[in-house]
């Protein structure tokens, strides 16, 4: 059990440890890590964890916004999981780890299109 499912018994879980836990696919490959997430200022909810993947030792990554709801916390792996293949990835929307996209209602509902999901806002 990793330490963050040890320490965290209740529903809720701080920022600091949700970020840099691994995410992994169905097929138990390791996509990557969440760099971040972003959180809507009005009703608090995650909307987007922001999957850091690609590069080699943390160089050259790409963040790939995921909606929040694709992912499901693990806790044999001590990690979430997403329902992605990597190939997914390759053409997924992304940005630069020191480049921000505006996380817009047109740049929400182009991610969430491209998962196959609906915009909920």
């Amino acid at each position: 059990m990793s330490d963050m499912a040890r320490e965290n018994h209740g529903d809720l879980i701080a920022s600091d440890r949700i970020e840099g836990t691994t995410v992994y696919n169905r097929q138990g490959e390791r996509l990557g890590h969440i760099s971040n997430f972003m959180v809507d200022k009005r009703s608090w909810q995650v909307r987007y964890a922001v999957l850091s993947f690609g590069g080699f030792l943390g160089i050259g990554n790409d963040h790939y916004p995921l909606p929040w709801s694709m992912l499901s916390y693990d806790t044999d792996k001590g990690g979430y999981v997403v329902d992605l293949a990597r190939d997914i990835l390759d053409q997924a929307p992304r940005h630069l780890p020191d480049e921000r996209p505006d996380y817009d209602d047109a740049y929400g509902r182009s991610v969430f299109h491209y998962y196959g999901l609906i915009y909920p806002w």
